[in-house]
């Protein structure tokens, strides 16, 4: 390797003419002396120092000849002198990288270009490699070529580093690349077998590792190249196919035919690879996302992203698309031309048939056990096989088969109605298994019927069971056998699930025959059946939930029900009090009465889901030892096992390659396992101070300590207190932290006092306690030292203090200290000692000396049993021989004050003295607690064996950033809301001891006062608030610890045990708080410049020998994709400038971003930059510059902004972070054990994405923060556990997951970006990883922190969003294709945890409105009248189960029963209990009911009419009172048009129904509907800042009233007019298709109900069941509205000029309205009390006019009539916010609700859920309501309130 680096060195004679001088090769690192080296890497950075900067120029960069063929490293690289993190270009550069031979091994292999032939028209020199080579030939980009060198040359070299090779070793190991080059190509050698081809990869010589190489490198640069392609896996393999092929060629020496020259690629030149292929492509996907009129066009109109790819998928892609790619296929014709290629593979269609489509297997079995059961239910027996006894109860169960057939019919007719477009002249199979499948479908239906009609025909013929008969039933079941028989085959495969795997995955012609006719072939969502342990798993799992279910469904839902069907069937003599249109009506109140039992029935699987997922889930945990430290209590009893566990978990043991993973090694862990968390055998038992396993322990929990400090969560007391001191003042024990020895010397003391016994047992009875022991080996080891130190050495005194702890010491030994001495006056000496400690701390000389006195008088003449002269003292060496002054008086030297270690462990000892109570509050903060408490219970769970740091596996963590906060500015801090509230004063009080630890800190390190806070130190309170944030500050904080743990733990696994004791020794010399307080930063071989920007410090990097910073930077990456940073920085925003800050302080942090850069008058060219600021020229320098083939985003922005900078991630994994994620530097010590998972089997396969655990850290900020944070806690803890294990369909749902990064590069990355139907992208990555054979699993060792929103409305926005995407989840082909591609029990799991829960969330809202209209139908027309004159219909069984059921998810106890039970787990039962009761009391039940209601609103607009979209949620501080206009735009749609529509319809059922007479029925049948009526209409005040505060309540009417009238012009938005508002809100009913706008309008309809069912209960009616009265019932409603329309039209007209005109036509109105009603009065029956009554009637028809003249707007938008819909639609929204704001002005005025608000249900911050609370505050109610009304206006503003409460 050295000879080859050589070579390339001297190629510097050979350099081309655009060769820097700076390029010119020098000699070999290993030929130049200490001197030189240096020499010359200064005069290297001098010359890079001199260069201009390069950040300025936001221009392509200056290419040289040819260097867009792939960039000639000794001129282009060299000439930038900048690298990411190895400095390829520079082979003598001092960097630690190049210190590993692995490294150069690599480089060394990568220049191995040999005999190849050399491309034409360039200058090649020796200095270019295997990249170069390929770059010149296929016209890749410099800095593609650039990059992705590094990249290879960081893949190689780590995983060489795992293996196990000579030391010597300096060559590439061969296996290396083709394990690399498998790993790449595993994709596309898949393709390439399903398409039937060959691969095109040649490989001949399996021991030259240079075609390895190669062909690799090919992949990587067309991977790095491809932009918008790489979301196009296996068009890239497409590409790579043919230039694999063209490599091939060139490396065979094949010849032209055509020219008679060598061949060259068919894709060669300049930037060739971007013009020719990529800009092609991707100017195809644009033009099809042109065409979807950013997203609102239907799906089945333009290709995304998929259907690109999918194109790829067929075998005949070559010769329609050729090579190079032929622009004239039709390939690339973009809409509207309709030769175009058109959707491939999949039509996602807008309907709620695709829930029945993608899971018909589901709705089969719920439908056909509904008629099976209603079949024997029918019998009216109390137990099914009662009424089985006879044979036509059997003959009947037979239908089910014809129900069966008739559903397969209905799912083939919903296939072809919904993918008839996929058929074309390539696709006729297609179509002909469409119409096949449905005329089987039919047969089979026609056949079960004709077959069912000849039993009974048979049977009526012989009036009896018959022989005959009884063959017809025997030819039936012959016929369902056959109709069964694929499901027979599908389950016998189930249970042999490798045979599945083999046929779906081998691609034999015979076996796609075989399975044409059930499936269509595809290329993935093969073999994805799990292993036979996995699938016995899961089955038994929804085994026993759907015997729960459907046990409970029968006996609870169905049999009660047959009774009142019966009855309501056969009822005689119904009086209808309306017109019925149709006779036998009893059979439409049983579908009335049967809706909502149906609808509950077709979705209460998802409740017995969570209950038995939650027990699931409970047992998983308690078997992964979860929850086994809670508190600091039991992190006490477990602490003296904590660095064993840690040792054995963290640090690394040398085992040979082959070892690791043995079943040897497994058991003897498994064993160590059990000793270590149990305390068996001896290694666990305890540890000594003389141990090096206790110093690196201590190294590494005082690092934790240290970055606490840090965070603020501790104080510097609390330090010392949890601190493991270092081995020093010859103290013999291991120093444990004073909170595990707080008391036990008080203990000890206590026990020698009282206990008569000999030593032995004393000693014997302290050794039981090992705290104990240690607290008085230490005591007095300290004291012996402290006396001895403070005594100066060589006097007289100080030999006495040393003979007398020598008699000590002897008396000890001997074990006759009790005889010797007397106990009782330990106390004594005890007090004296404290008395001195106290003194010291005080630094007081004068009266230590005096304290010394009084010891010594007691030691030797109080405390010995047996009394000595002065002479015996003397000669025992315990007086003074002379007769000078007083003893201790002029020999006490106490050290001096900036001895911080001296007076640290004089404090420490004070504590050990001192501490009476147990310390169990300390951390006294809840957060640090519970990072303690997770890490130290982690440590005893089941976790692989931690590597050496350089072998691990390297990864890199990516987080997508677009406009969020950096940092918060000053001005952001001080800014005071309405409420006189800002963010700094509100997290002053959230963050109490925090703040409080943030002034220790500052004052620490030299603040004065704190109004330098707000000048020069300015930067640190803008830090501290944004670490309490969702900010990117926080965000990279956290995941910098990753780099610095990883240092850390390079060092600790290369030190010695004299390394150790020698750091110890520093850690604790005199003057080291001193010198490290001077340190601002990470030290790494005394690089000075970048310790300024980290004034964070890690202790142990003043231990670091100079490796450990080269080995972090090659394993570990951090990428900020900064979409717009360029534009940011263009601007001047404050953001750049804070992230270029971030970037000074974590070296490790890189930043990519696109930048545009104008070439011409209107041409502009992108970019994928990567930039890192260098610490040594002190800038921001440019890394890579790719060019793109175009603007960025295409599809949605995150996936968008993610895929661009992944290229310029590195290593084997990268874990994908949101910017409003946190870490914690305990948790990155386990990251290595977390990435050993890679090499585990789990199931059938290797996982291919981590599930990592996640800790919602909003949840303190508010009660609605803590409502969320619950719901999520369970969801990411308890949830994903059971989802993983046992179930097999745990996806990626925007976790912190790390993902295998090599296996993702290949198929189509981390994430899918298609327009609106990806829009929740991050669960593609996961469906695609599943559909492609991958594996997901979760790991709860180890935590990730996570924000979630804080404000009703953020998180409405958040919800509405998730909803959305799961609404375009439903349609998508991934949801399809899993559906169907799953087994039965997984495809169980898989709906019911995604797509299902927010379908069975609408079920839910659906069967309150099925119920509550059912109710109002039945009391309208008479029907319930007559049930209650003939049976006593309220005590129906099934009626109240369903409303039992209903109002369980409405309060959201079904969400709460995971939460409990992970409560319980983590953190005891009767916290838990207690936190769920607080949280009732909080109104919790009230957020989840308004929740449902926002998910069911928006699942079930964006499947039926689309209109999904991005929402930013804002993620900050909700300090601030929301206007109610801003609510009303929010939730008028989704909660308060619903809510007012179910609160008529309830009061008009309690007005007309007679069982609503009777109070208590009326109450227990609707209390559930009355309370979501509620919830939704007063959620939005009741959780909004100062929601009751009347002056504030009359200022929002105002506002809202402005905002009503307020005209709409061009600029305005829908913030400022409500026309505009009420436009946009209607937006999707104009993208929808033709189905959803009749669906809508049929559901419109429902309000002309209303009118139908209140007219003929009019006075005027006179008891007519006339249809006329119906039709003359809109007479008024057209004059009602010709009225509005007069007045309309006369107040435009005449009200501005004609005043007096228009007073006239109002009153003429008026006087003809009175006149009509006194007409009415006198000759008809009409009544006043009916002009009430119609109100009801005709109001909810004027709604239903206005909501279908929306619908059909664009036929009536030009007509007159469209400003009258318009005006009225005004009115009615005035009414609504006047209907809606009545409750909220009346709670307003009303005294005590503002204050009840704002100290108990908005924010813990201010009341911490303390219950006592509630007294105080109804005395403050009745005070204040026996005063309001001498003061009806009163304003209780928020400031005021603050000050009421005393804070």
């Amino acid at each position: 390797m050295v000879q080859k680096l050589q070579e390339a060195e001297a190629a510097s004679s050979t350099l081309p003419a655009f060769s820097s001088p700076q390029s010119i090769c020098r000699p070999p690192l290993q030929c130049l002396t200490h001197d030189e080296r240096r020499s010359d890497a200064l005069m290297r950075n001098r010359q890079r120092a001199a260069r201009p900067d390069t950040t300025t120029n936001h221009g392509p960069p200056t290419l040289p000849p040819f260097s867009a063929g792939g960039g000639v490293r000794g001129g282009s690289d060299s000439e930038e002198g900048v690298y990411n993190i190895i400095p390829i270009h520079d082979l003598l550069a001092d960097h630690p990288c190049l210190r590993y031979p692995e490294v150069r091994a690599a480089m060394s292999a990568l220049l191995t270009v040999g005999e190849l032939r050399t491309p034409p028209f360039v200058p090649w020199h020796a200095g270019l490699d295997l990249l170069d080579w390929l770059g010149f030939f296929f016209g890749f980009q410099r800095d593609n070529v650039r990059n992705q060198r590094e990249h290879l040359v960081l893949l190689l070299a780590n995983a060489q580093m795992r293996l196990q090779l000579p030391q010597n070793e300096l060559d590439l190991d061969v296996r290396v690349a083709r394990s690399l080059r498998k790993k790449l190509l595993h994709n596309y050698t898949s393709w390439c077998s399903y398409l039937g081809r060959k691969s095109n990869v040649w490989i001949r010589n399996s021991s030259d590792p240079r075609r390895e190489l190669l062909y690799a490198a090919l992949y990587l640069l067309v991977w790095g190249e491809a932009a918008n392609l790489r979301f196009l896996p296996e068009c890239l393999c497409y590409i790579y196919h043919n230039m694999a092929g063209d490599l091939g060629h060139i490396l065979e020496g094949h010849i032209d035919n055509a020219t008679g020259q060598p061949a060259l690629p068919a894709i060669t030149g300049e930037n060739a690879f971007l013009n020719r292929v990529v800009v092609p492509i991707y100017q195809t996907i644009k033009g099809e996302v042109d065409a979807s009129r950013n997203g609102t066009a239907p799906h089945s109109a333009w290709r995304n992203y998929d259907d690109i790819n999918e194109f790829f998928w067929i075998s005949n892609c070559f010769e329609r698309l050729h090579w190079p790619p032929d622009r004239s296929s039709n390939f690339f014709v973009i809409p509207p031309n309709k030769d175009r290629v058109g959707k491939t593979g999949f039509v996602e269609q807008r309907s709620f048939w695709n829930v029945f489509r993608s899971f018909d297997r589901l709705w089969v079995m719920l439908i056909l056990f509904f008629q099976a059961a209603v079949i024997v239910a029918w019998g009216g027996e109390t137990f099914p096989w009662q009424n089985l006894q006879t044979r036509n109860d059997q003959v009947h169960l037979l239908t089910i088969f014809i129900t069966w057939a008739g559903l397969r019919l209905l799912q083939s007719i919903l296939d072809a109605g919904t993918q008839y477009s996929l058929v074309t002249r390539e696709t006729k199979l297609l179509g002909a298994r469409m119409v096949l499948k449905s005329f089987v479908a039919i047969a089979w239906t026609v056949a079960f019927s004709v077959l069912y009609a000849q039993i009974w025909n048979q049977r009526d013929r012989d009036r009896r069971w018959s022989q005959a008969a009884n063959q017809r039933i025997v030819n039936f079941l012959e016929a369902a056998i056959m109709f069964i028989l694929p499901e027979l085959l599908a389950v016998l495969l189930f249970i042999l699930p490798w045979v599945r795997n083999f046929i779906e995955k081998t691609n034999w012609s015979i076996l796609y025959v075989l399975t044409w006719w059930f499936q269509s072939r595809i290329f993935v969502g093969r073999g994805l059946r799990e292993c036979l342990m996995d699938n016995l798993k899961y089955s038994c799992f929804w085994i026993m939930v759907l015997i729960a279910k459907f046990t409970f469904s029968y006996f609870l839902q169905i049999r009660p029900m047959v009774a009142p069907t019966k009855a309501l069937i056969d009822l005689p003599n119904v009086q209808y009090e309306w017109h019925e249109f149709f006779s036998r009506t009893n059979r439409f109140g049983v579908v009335i009465l049967w809706l909502p039992i149906v609808l509950i029935y077709l979705m209460d699987i998802q409740i017995w889901y969570s209950i038995f997922s939650s027990f699931v889930g409970a047992l998983v945990g308690l078997f992964s030892h979860l929850g086994e430290i809670r508190d600091v209590h039991q992190f006490r009893l477990r602490f003296q096992f904590f660095a064993s566990a840690l040792k054995f978990n963290l640090l690394h043991e040398e085992q040979q390659s082959h070892g690791r993973g043995s079943l040897q090694n497994r058991f003897r862990d498994a064993v160590n396992r059990l000793k270590l968390r149990y305390g068996l055998g001896q290694p666990y038992k305890k540890i000594e101070s003389n141990q090096v396993g206790p110093s690196r322990f201590a190294l590494i929990w005082n690092e934790i300590i240290q970055t606490f400090r840090e965070e603020d969560i501790i104080s510097d007391h609390e330090v010392e207190l949890l601190e493991l001191p270092p081995h020093i003042w010859n103290i013999r024990v291991i120093r444990w932290p004073c909170i595990l020895l707080c008391n036990e010397l008080l203990l000890a003391l206590s026990q020698a006092k009282e206990w008569k016994v000999d030593d032995r047992q004393h000693w014997r009875q302290i050794s039981k306690n090992e705290y104990r022991r240690c607290a008085v080996i230490e005591a007095y080891d300290s004291i012996k030292y402290l006396l001895m130190h403070i005594i100066i050495e060589g006097t007289e005194e100080h030999a006495i203090i040393a003979r007398l702890f020598d008699e000590f010491d002897g008396w000890i030994q001997a074990e006759k200290f009790t005889i010797e001495f007397n106990t009782l006056v330990l106390q004594n000496i005890f007090d004296q000692l404290v008395i001195l400690l106290d003194t010291l701390v005080k630094q007081n000389k004068d009266k230590a000396v005096n304290i010394l006195q009084t010891l010594y008088d007691i030691a030797t003449r109080d405390f010995p049993q047996i009394k000595k002269t002065k002479e015996q003292l003397k000669a025992s060496g315990l007086a003074p021989r002379g007769s000078g002054g007083l003893l201790f008086e002029n020999v006490v030297v106490l050290p001096d004050e900036q001895d911080e270690n001296f007076y640290r462990q004089v404090r420490r000892l004070q504590t050990i003295l001192t501490s009476k109570d147990s310390m169990h509050n300390v951390p006294k903060n809840l957060e640090a607690r519970r990072r303690i408490a997770f890490f130290s219970n982690s440590l005893f769970m089941n976790m692989p064996r931690a590597p050496r740091v350089d072998k691990m596996q390297a990864f890199s963590v990516l987080t997508p950033y677009y406009n969020e906060e950096v940092l918060y500015s000053k001005e952001q801090l001080q800014i005071e809301t309405e409420d006189g509230i800002s963010i700094i004063f509100y997290l002053q009080k959230v963050y109490e001891d925090e703040w409080a630890n943030f002034l220790e800190r500052m004052r620490r390190e030299g603040m004065v006062d704190e109004e330098e806070l707000w000048n020069k130190r300015c930067r640190d309170l803008r830090l501290w608030v944004s670490y309490r944030g969702q900010t990117l500050s926080r965000t990279v904080r956290g995941m910098m610890y990753y780099y610095r743990a990883l240092k850390m733990l390079a060092f600790l696994d290369s030190a010695s045990e004299i390394d150790i004791e020698k750091g110890a020794t520093i850690l604790t010399s005199p003057g080291f708080s001193r010198r490290n307080s001077n340190l601002n930063g990470l030290q790494d071989g005394g690089e000075s410049k970048r310790q300024k920007f980290s004034r964070a410090g890690s202790r142990v990097s003043l231990l670091f020998k100079g490796h450990e910073h080269g080995t972090a930077m090659m394993k570990y990456t951090y990428v900020l994709a900064c979409q717009i940073y360029g534009s940011q920085k263009d601007k001047n925003d404050a953001r750049a400038s804070d992230i270029l800050y971030l970037m000074k302080k974590n070296e490790a942090l890189r930043v990519a971003y696109v930048d545009e850069v104008k070439s011409g008058r209107d041409e502009v060219q992108y970019y994928s930059v990567l930039v890192k600021y260098d610490q040594q020229l002190e800038k921001e320098v440019e890394i890579y510059r790719v060019r793109l083939p175009g603007p960025l985003k295409l599809g949605e922005g995150k996936p968008e902004n993610q895929n661009h900078a992944l290229i310029f991630t590195r290593g084997d994994a990268v874990q994908t972070i949101d910017m409003n994620q946190d870490n914690y530097f305990e948790e990155t010590l386990k990251m290595r054990n977390l990435l050993e998972e890679y090499s585990h089997t789990y199931g059938a396969r290797k996982p291919t994405i981590l599930g990592v655990r996640e800790h919602v850290f909003t949840g303190s900020v508010s009660s609605l923060a803590w409502f969320m944070s619950a719901q999520e806690t369970s969801f990411v803890t308890l949830g994903q556990r059971v989802l993983a294990n046992p179930l097999k369909v745990r996806m990626h749902y925007g976790h912190p997951d790390v993902f295998d990064r090599l296996w993702f590069l290949s198929r189509g990355g981390i994430s899918k970006a298609s327009r609106v139907i990806n829009i929740s992208e991050d669960i593609f990555a996961g469906f695609n990883c599943t559909l492609r054979r991958g594996n997901v699993t979760h790991h709860e060792y180890i935590q990730v922190g996570k924000g979630r929103d804080v404000g009703l409305n953020q998180i409405s926005m958040f919800e509405a969003k998730v909803s959305s995407g799961n609404g375009e989840q439903t349609l998508s082909r991934d949801v399809y294709r899993l559906g169907h591609r799953l087994d039965f029990f997984r495809m169980l799991s898989f709906f019911y945890t995604t797509v299902g829960f927010y379908f069975n969330t609408m079920m839910v809202v659906l069967t309150v409105y099925a119920f509550v209209w059912g109710r109002l139908y039945m009391a309208l027309s008479g029907l319930e009248n007559s049930i209650k004159n003939t049976a006593d219909s309220t005590n129906n069984a099934a009626l109240g189960t369903i409303l039992n059921q209903q109002f369980v998810i409405q309060l959201g106890l079904f969400t709460a029963l995971p939460m409990i039970i992970e409560n319980s787990l983590e953190h005891g039962f009767l916290p838990s209990i207690w936190d769920f009761l607080k949280m009732q009391i909080q109104l919790a039940s009230m957020f989840y009911t308004f929740s449902m209601g926002t998910k069911a609103h928006y699942y079930g607009r964006t499947i039926l009419h689309g209109g999904a979209k991005y929402r930013a949620t804002g993620r900050g501080f909700v300090v601030e009172h929301k206007k109610f206009a801003e609510n009303y735009r929010l939730y008028a749609r989704s909660h308060f048009i619903k809510a007012i529509e179910l609160g008529v319809i309830l009061t008009t059922y309690a007005s007309y129904s007679p069982v609503a007479k009777n109070t208590f029925v009326y109450i227990l049948l609707t209390i559930s509907s009355w309370f979501l009526v509620v919830s939704w209409i007063m959620a939005p005040f009741v959780f909004n800042p100062s929601g009751f505060d009347w002056l504030k309540t009359v200022y929002d009417f105002e506002d809202f009233m402005n905002w009503i009238w307020y005209p709409r012009l061009i600029s305005t938005t829908s913030e400022q007019s409500w026309e505009k508002w009420w436009s946009e809100e209607n937006d999707h009913l104009r993208a929808t298709g033709l189905w959803g706008k009749l669906l809508e309008i049929v559901l419109d309809i429902r309000y002309f109900f209303f009118q139908y069912g209140i007219v003929y209960q009019l006075k005027i009616s006179s008891g007519s069941q006339s249809v006329a009265v119906y039709l003359l019932s809109w007479i008024f409603v057209v004059a009602a509205v010709g009225t509005f329309v007069l007045m309309d039209y006369a107040r435009d007209k005449y009200a501005a000029k004609k005043h007096i005109k228009y007073r006239t036509i109002q009153a003429s109105v008026i006087l003809l309205v009175v006149f009509v009603i006194v007409l009415l009065l006198e000759f008809t029956s009409f009544e006043i009390i009916d002009i009430f009554t119609s109100l009801l009637a005709f109001i909810p028809t004027g709604w239903g006019l206005i909501s279908i003249a929306q619908v059909i707007k664009p036929f009536i938008e030009s007509s007159v009539l469209w400003d009258s819909v318009v005006a009225i639609a005004r009115l009615y929204e005035i009414l609504l916010g006047v209907f809606i704001m009545a409750p909220v002005a009346f709670m307003s005025w009303m005294p005590g609700f503002q204050e009840m608000q704002t100290r108990i249900l908005f924010n813990e911050a201010f009341s911490r859920g303390k219950l006592s609370q509630l007294f105080w505050l109804v005395k403050v109610i009745l005070s204040r309501m026996a005063h309001f009304t001498c003061n009806l206006q009163v304003e209780m503003h928020p400031t005021k309130i603050l000050v009421l409460f005393g804070i």
